[in-house]
């Protein structure tokens, strides 16, 4: 994890490292997602709050409950998708860093 080096802006860009590993993992993530061969019911929740995260990291340091309310979403719509579970737990460990109760959504 990124815990020693939160608040420092990365190298160039400005932008908060927090904020470069949740546009990361939530880039992989629906890139996996977009990928995945099988429909399942709430594959369309699960878009849509990617959409959300992503919206929330383009405008800078996003909200922690707003945060965790859609890392919650997600992981109930997709968290069954063993092939998906990688990238779930990464776009986790990127709201992770954003401080909180880690683990208490």
């Amino acid at each position: 994890m990124l815990r020693g080096v939160e608040q420092r802006a990365v190298a160039g860009s400005g932008e908060d490292p927090r904020v470069s590993a949740l546009r990361a993992a939530v880039s992989r993530l629906r890139r996996q997602l977009a990928g995945h061969p099988v429909e399942f019911p709430d594959r369309a929740v699960a878009e849509d709050e990617l959409a959300a995260l992503e919206a929330m990291a383009i405008g800078g340091v996003p909200e922690v409950p707003r945060l965790r309310r859609s890392l919650l979403l997600i992981a109930g719509s997709i968290g069954s998708v063993s092939a998906l579970a990688g990238a779930v737990a990464e776009v986790r460990e990127a709201v992770e860093l954003f401080g909180g109760t880690p683990g208490r959504y």
